[in-house]
């Protein structure tokens, strides 16, 4: 019976908390990579963020086009969410691995972002190349500061941008340099960290 309850518990919070997690995220990496605001879908990103990042906002300032306060929530909750799911299965940790478990699951979690939005372009330059809905025009945006230091590297040739093949290489060696190491260094038990 307890374990059906921690299962119940670790599907409810992964799956509702990865949401808003994302979320927040998105409002994070949005205003960093300087998004049009006034897109319908970045409205409702902050909309649903406001409640709990406007009070941490007074507290925590942007810096420079970093909105500081959105990472500090994401960190908090994506570390909260983790204590639930632990604390569901009967097992205990402290506050700082709940901090660093947290932390390596905000990065993979932001890794994962960048690599299904390119996914999205990707597919989308094939069905609809030029079109102007809303969530494509923010991918757009979210990924065009990469998008610049990829064609540095490898600029378009013959109509064909191999840049988001490049990007999501990259994405996938730090995932395998970085965030694999670090999981496994702190002995992370991802079935309880979101984005991992």
């Amino acid at each position: 019976m307890g374990s059906a309850f921690a299962e119940a518990l670790i599907f409810i919070v992964s799956n509702l908390g990865g949401l808003y997690l994302i979320a927040v995220m998105l409002r994070f990496l949005l205003q960093a990579a300087r998004a049009d605001f006034y897109n319908p879908l970045c409205q409702t990103i902050v909309k649903v963020t406001a409640p709990l990042r406007n009070p941490l906002h007074r507290v925590i300032p942007s810096w420079k086009r970093l909105d500081l306060a959105s990472l500090v929530l994401a960190l908090l909750l994506n570390a909260a969410f983790t204590a639930v799911m632990v604390y569901g299965t009967g097992n205990a940790l402290s506050f700082g691995q709940l901090v660093s478990w947290g932390l390596v699951g905000l990065l993979s979690l932001t890794l994962d972002i960048y690599f299904y939005a390119m996914l999205v372009v990707i597919i989308a330059s094939f069905f609809s190349p030029f079109s102007g809905h809303p969530v494509l025009l923010l991918t757009y945006q979210l990924l065009q500061p990469f998008y610049k230091i990829a064609h540095r590297i490898l600029p378009p040739m013959g109509g064909l941008d191999l840049s988001p093949l490049l990007l999501m290489l990259v994405i996938k060696v730090v995932e395998i340099l970085v965030v694999t190491p670090l999981a496994n260094g702190l002995n992370v038990f991802p079935a309880v960290v979101i984005g991992l």
